[in-house]
This record gives C-alpha cells, sequence and structure tokens, in this order.
C-alpha cells in the first residue's frame, strides 16, 4: 500500500512538473525599451509572449523622473514657469499656458484680450508642431522615412515664428502670470499668415502619401482597439479619446481663454484604433490653422500685461524714476507674488489632451503643493488591456498611435 501511494504521489509531481515546464515553455518574457528607437530612450514595457501574442504587458515608468511637482514648492510661482517647458517638451506654449491661467485662477484675474489671443496662437501652433513631430515619428517607426522629412521640414517654420516672438526655438518659458512678457514682434503676422496659407496643402501631402497606403492601413487599422467605453473608463482624453468617439475637448466642453470666440471643428473618431488616432490628429492639424487664422485676424490692441505691480513687475522706466515701482519691483523678485490662502485646479486642452494643474496656497509667495494632472500618465494607464491579445509585431504601430511623452508622464 505504502509503495502504491509513492508511486502516486511521484506521478502527481511528474505531471506537475511537466506542466510548469510546458507553461515556461510556451512563454517568454521581453523587455520592450527603455533602449529601443520606438520607446524613444524613456518607455520601458516588459511583455509576456505566448508565441507572437502579447499575453500580459506590464509598463515600467520612472525614467524621466525629476520631481517637477516637488521642486515646484521651493520656488515662486514664475520661477516655475521654465519647469512647465519640460513637461510636453514638443509643445513648451501649451505648458506655459496651462500652468499660468491657473495661477491667474487662484488670484483671481484675468490677462489682458491681446495676451489671450497670443497665447491661444502660440498654444495652436504648438499643436501642430507636436502633431507633426508624432506623425513625423510615426513614420519612422513604420518605415515612411518620407514622412518623417516633410513633417520636420514645417516643423521648422513654427520653430522659426517661435523663435522669431520667444528668442527660444523649444522651451520658450515666454508666458507669464498675469499675461506675455512683451508684444509680438514686427513682421509676427506676415510671417504666420504665410504659414497658415502653407500648411494646408502641407496636410493633403501627408494625407495622399499615407492615409490610402495599403502598408499604413495595414499597420494601423484595427492595432490597439480602445471602446468607446473603456476610453471613458480609463479617463483618457485629447486625441486617444476622441479616437474612440468620444467628443471630449476642453475647449468647447469647458471653454477657456479666447476659444469661445473662435469657429472650429472637434474632430472624432468611430473605431477607437490606431488609424482613427491617425486620422484625428491630421484634422486637428487642419482645425488649429483655422483658429490660428482666425485669431491673427481678430487679435486686437492693448496692454499684454495686468497693470497690478502685485502680480507683474512695473516697466524698467518707472523703476528707475519713481520710489514705490522700485519698491514693488524689489518685493516680486525678493518674495514673488502671494496669492491668497485656497486650492484651485485648472486645465486646457493640450496637444495629448487634457493638461491640469492642482495647486494650494497658504498664502505664501511659493505653491504649498502642486500636482500636474499630465494626459500622458492617464493615456498610458490603458496599455495593459489595450495591448492584450495583440501580435508584438503591431506593438510599435500601438504605441506610436498614443504619443506618450515622457516629460509629462513621469514629471
Amino acid at each position: 500500500m505504502e509503495d502504491e501511494l509513492r508511486e502516486q504521489a511521484a506521478t502527481a509531481e511528474g505531471e506537475e512538473a511537466m506542466a510548469r515546464s510546458e507553461e515556461l515553455w510556451e512563454t517568454m518574457t521581453l523587455n520592450i525599451g527603455p533602449s529601443h528607437p520606438a520607446t524613444h530612450g524613456t518607455l520601458h514595457l516588459v511583455v509576456e509572449l505566448e508565441g507572437e501574442v502579447m499575453k500580459k504587458v506590464t509598463p515600467k515608468i520612472g525614467y524621466l523622473h525629476r520631481g517637477c511637482e516637488k521642486l515646484a514648492e521651493n520656488l515662486t510661482y514664475h520661477q516655475f514657469i521654465p519647469y512647465t517647458d519640460r513637461l510636453n517638451y514638443l509643445s513648451p506654449p501649451a505648458s506655459n499656458f496651462a500652468y499660468v491661467v491657473a495661477v491667474e485662477k487662484l488670484l483671481g484675474i484675468e490677462a489682458p484680450p491681446r495676451a489671450q489671443y497670443m497665447r491661444v496662437i502660440l498654444a495652436e501652433l504648438s499643436r501642430i508642431a507636436d502633431h507633426l513631430v508624432w506623425l513625423g515619428c510615426t513614420g519612422i517607426d513604420l518605415g515612411a522615412l518620407t514622412l518623417f522629412l516633410w513633417t520636420f521640414r514645417m516643423r521648422e517654420r513654427i520653430y522659426e515664428i517661435f523663435e522669431n516672438v520667444t528668442g527660444q526655438r523649444m522651451h520658450t518659458a515666454w508666458t507669464r502670470i498675469g499675461g506675455m512678457p512683451g508684444d509680438l514682434p514686427d513682421g509676427f503676422k506676415d510671417q504666420v499668415t504665410e504659414f497658415v496659407n502653407t500648411f494646408p496643402g502641407e496636410v493633403d501631402e501627408y494625407e495622399r502619401l499615407v492615409t490610402s497606403n495599403r502598408i499604413w492601413v495595414e499597420r494601423n487599422k484595427g492595432i490597439a482597439v480602445v471602446s468607446r467605453e473603456d476610453a471613458i473608463s480609463y479617463g483618457l482624453t485629447g486625441p486617444p479619446v476622441r479616437g474612440s468617439g468620444v467628443e471630449y475637448d476642453l475647449r468647447r466642453s469647458r471653454p477657456y481663454s479666447m476659444y469661445p470666440e473662435l469657429d472650429f471643428e472637434i474632430p472624432i473618431g468611430a473605431n477607437g484604433d490606431a488609424y482613427d488616432r491617425f486620422l484625428v490628429r491630421v484634422e486637428e492639424m487642419r482645425q488649429s490653422t483655422q483658429i490660428v487664422r482666425q485669431a491673427i485676424e481678430k487679435i486686437p490692441e492693448g496692454p499684454v500685461i495686468v497693470g497690478d505691480y502685485h502680480v507683474a513687475i512695473p516697466p524698467k522706466q518707472a523703476v528707475y524714476n519713481e520710489m514705490e515701482a522700485l519698491i514693488y519691483h524689489f518685493k516680486f523678485y525678493m518674495s514673488g507674488i502671494q496669492p491668497p490662502t485656497g486650492e484651485i485646479y485648472e486645465a486646457i486642452e493640450a496637444p495629448n489632451g487634457e493638461l491640469g494643474f492642482y495647486i494650494i496656497s497658504h498664502g505664501s509667495g511659493k505653491p504649498y503643493r502642486l500636482k500636474i494632472r499630465s494626459p500622458s500618465f492617464a493615456n498610458y494607464s490603458c496599455f495593459p488591456q489595450v495591448m492584450q491579445g495583440g501580435m508584438v509585431s503591431d506593438f510599435v504601430a500601438a504605441m506610436s498611435s498614443f504619443n506618450i511623452i515622457a516629460g509629462e508622464l513621469d514629471r
């Protein structure tokens, strides 16, 4: 009897060991990134493969974490503006815009109309630049080198406009709490008008190149599908949620700045796949061009920053000649602006979705707490579900379609 029991136990252990062996044989763990061209050196995903099918995808974040939110607690409200450039480094003016309107809400002030139009123009140009980089890099990822060269040519034109206005091509840091640091340079209107007249024809060329291209369609159609319900459940925003058929855009859903004065459409998709997200971004570039065209025509004359010296520094001429202006100048740089005690949340429609700032003030010259609601972080959260069951060969197209920017993902 004892021998029979031992034999049964040995058989059971052998079967269990065989099952474990088969399981290990059938699956393989693959690290994609961070040192991979399609993950841009900052994204890391651990993928469990069964053959060529992704059974499980686990994102690992933090490769570009710089502690921006904690740094904000040790900086004055104005000193933090350059740090917002480093969130979505493809479209710094939009990140500047989001931060300053949050602080202005905390202060209970509004920038002058001219300054608000300037912000809208720069934000929409940065949206176009962001989408151009996304489209060009997606082209590289999927083997369409020509698309990369064409899109970066027009992105260069936008950076020339930024340089003309701000003196910087990429990290502009040009927006200020209460308005803008200076007026538009001579020739700005002509430069922007020439761009908006040329750019729609360029977008048509992009579409002729890839929209009906068999390789492009097969690499994107039906890939990384996010249903309308899942998009809402995961809190997706920007092109990913609109690609799933949800008409959610803060410029329309919760209008801010000068957007209520401008006429534009919100493009949405139907299938929620990588191809729809591509179509949404392409149409958004056209709509942003129309917004810039209208804003450049409607921009009024007037001041570009509020006249309250508790918020904005006095003009240099006044500082040199008036004691009160000199005192305000000194206080501004030594203590910074001091919003009242309270807490607020304010957000804008950034190129990748809802970019918001939650700020707690205790009445000092520095934020007590600052939390950034970055669109890439929320959009990235759906990857384990979206990728599951897909082919590893489709991974790059799926990843590219969400345009995850590590600067705002990690913060």
